[in-house]
């Protein structure tokens, strides 16, 4: 009877699979259950980001050509000589005749009559050449610009806050050109009375145009690395993060405005005033930088006072760069925040190099050039760290 028993038990366990063959049958469905696509909505979002990413960046890369192109005009003294303005494009003399009759326009304005009066044809050729490449220049940035944005917007390639991010770009655009326009406006104005008077463009119109591009390059830039480079997130305990934050805000800032004051430098001709340094001639604060009345007018019109105050804010700056690399120094950071800064401090040394150098040599060309384009690779830099140390957050310990 338990013989019997016992042989129906066998039998019946041998009909049921094993628990290790039903564990190896449920692995081998599991492993060929396939993976789920990713939505579709994924795949077509992130091209979309790095293409607008790159025209961004395409964009910007043509605005710092710009500035440096404007720098050489306004150091060559070629501003001047196109004495009209045409929102497509002024007509370029092909012809021996067309150039001359270009060259009569020129000689009905101040800086010919009071500075240029021995100019030739061909000197003038010269001038009005540098003009002419930084005008086009101007308008492919237009170009460059509102072709693409045109197709991305149809075919959907902006986010609600990408579309007023583009729509405040192409108004900047704009509105950059029709600067342009009326800073050289100034220079040809009948306010030169005096045999003595240097015909130039007014050093308010020339900051601001700087200013606008410097505006319109950092936007560029800021939203090409948003979408190409999105910011680490990392939180840390250390105590120094706001701080670090605060300060490196506060850089971005304090570069610009330098580089602005560099633009009162320019237009006043004020780096051919005193050319030493630490000292300004034998003296630390010149006699002369209060010169002019009422005293606010110094700040803006003393070609001394302006130069002044462009190495105190030159000074500032690296001081306060300075400070921010070592307070960062030993923080747990990301790795590119890190990168970042140690770029600002070498750029910012570099620039107050490349500016005193500048000075001692009596502002040559290649010299200036290179200092006004040193200044927007710093702005790059402190817009690079100031991305990077975006989604940093701070956990009190």
């Amino acid at each position: 009877m338990l013989r019997a028993i016992y042989q129906k038990s066998n039998a019946f366990r041998l009909m049921l699979p094993s628990r290790r063959l039903q564990q190896t049958v449920a692995e081998s469905q599991i492993k060929h259950i396939p993976t789920p696509a990713p939505p579709v909505n994924q795949i077509v979002k992130s091209s979309p980001n790095k293409t607008v990413g790159k025209w961004f960046l395409g964009c910007s890369g043509m605005v710092f050509v710009a500035v440096g192109l404007g720098g050489v005009t306004r150091l060559t003294e070629s501003g001047l000589s196109m004495v009209s303005w045409n929102l497509i494009g002024e007509h370029m003399p092909r012809n021996r005749d067309e150039w001359i009759k270009e060259f009569e326009k020129y000689q009905q304005y101040p800086e010919f009559k009071l500075k240029n009066a021995k100019m030739t044809v061909d000197e003038f050729k010269f001038i009005y050449m540098m003009e002419y490449i930084h005008r086009m220049w101007g308008r492919a940035i237009g170009a460059f610009f509102i072709l693409p944005a045109a197709y991305f917007w149809k075919k959907g390639y902006f986010c609600p806050k990408t579309k007023k991010m583009v729509l405040v770009l192409g108004t900047l655009i704009g509105l950059q050109g029709l600067m342009g326009w009326y800073m050289v406006k100034s220079g040809l104005e009948n306010r030169f009375d005096n045999p003595n008077d240097v015909p130039r463009v007014s050093q308010y119109r020339l900051a601001s145009h700087l200013a606008a591009a410097f505006v319109l390059y950092s936007l560029f830039l800021s939203n090409a690395m948003s979408k190409l480079i999105p910011a680490e997130s990392l939180t840390s305990a250390a105590k120094r993060i706001p701080k670090i934050k605060m300060l490196s805000h506060l850089t971005k800032g304090m570069v610009f405005l330098t580089a602005i004051s560099g633009a009162f430098v320019a237009g006043l001709d004020a780096g051919l005033v005193y050319n030493s340094f630490p000292k300004m001639g034998d003296d630390w604060i010149p006699d002369d930088i209060l010169q002019f009345k009422p005293m606010l007018r110094n700040v803006t019109e003393n070609p001394t006072t302006v130069q002044f105050n462009h190495r105190i804010l030159g000074i500032t700056t690296v001081s306060l760069i300075t400070a921010l690399w070592l307070t960062m120094r030993g923080q747990k950071l990301p790795k590119r925040a890190k990168w970042a800064i140690n770029a600002v401090a070498v750029m910012a040394w570099t620039q107050a190099t490349l500016g005193v150098t500048t000075l001692l040599n009596y502002v040559p060309v290649p010299l200036a050039t290179a200092h006004q384009s040193g200044s927007l690779i710093l702005l790059s830099t402190a817009v690079w760290l100031s991305h990077e140390l975006r989604l940093l957050k701070y956990i009190p310990k």
